[in-house]
């Protein structure tokens, strides 16, 4: 098996690259971490990766200022180099611009901390309890020009509780997000997607008939 060679892009402490970086171990997992890149010179997940025998390189966007292609220019020559098939974003804070996000058209997945395409953007768990809703989650979709609104791979889903917090709720869907970001790579990897009219289709299995209903009565 021809392993697909990822590259991770994060700015923070990388839990989710974590995540990837577990399950990429298991000798049947069809891609291989290869690089973990920065934005942000020191952050907490660089280290992480080289403590798992991963190569992590910084390409700082604060010195391009706002020139973010000059910027994303600098970053895909990183990914050349290394040949690299897929990118995982984790965290990785800055807006794509239109010219890097075709450079990895059908290549490029992002986690968004909702179940889209509600709850697109920033502030997701305190929108979410502000509007009472009962089912709350996680999705894993591709990455196209607007934001938070490509091709949903995956979605993971928790029951919201009457006394959540937005940090309580966020931490059972990041918990979530440890599950499902590795599924959907394994899928996309293994060619197991299709994108057909702006949709997902998985071509070797289907979902189980499980439900969730929040409250339960």
């Amino acid at each position: 098996m021809t392993k697909r060679r990822v590259a991770i892009l994060i700015s923070g402490r990388g839990s989710n690259m974590a995540a990837l970086i577990q399950a990429a171990r298991a000798p049947n997992f069809p891609a291989e971490i290869v690089l973990v890149m920065s934005n942000i010179a020191g952050a907490g997940g660089l280290e992480s990766a080289r403590a798992a025998g991963i190569e992590a390189v910084t390409v700082e966007s604060k010195p391009f200022g706002k020139d973010r292609e000059a910027f994303e220019r600098a970053m895909q020559d990183e990914l050349l180099k290394r040949n690299i098939d897929l990118v995982c974003l984790a965290g990785f804070l800055r807006l794509l611009t239109p010219w890097f996000v075709q450079q990895w058209d059908g290549r490029m997945i992002n986690i968004h901390p909702a179940l889209l395409p509600s709850y697109r953007g920033l502030h997701t768990h305190e929108r979410a309890l502000a509007d009472g809703v009962k089912i709350h989650g996680a999705t894993v979709h591709f990455v196209i020009p607007d934001v938070d609104a490509g091709p949903i791979i995956v979605q993971g889903a928790v029951t919201v509780h009457d006394n959540d917090t937005p940090d309580s709720l966020g931490a059972r869907v990041l918990q979530i997000e440890h599950r499902i970001y590795p599924q959907a790579l394994r899928m996309v990897a293994s060619g197991q997607i299709s994108i057909d009219g702006g949709i997902c289709k998985n071509t070797v299995t289907t979902a189980t008939e499980k439900t969730l209903i929040s409250p339960a009565s």
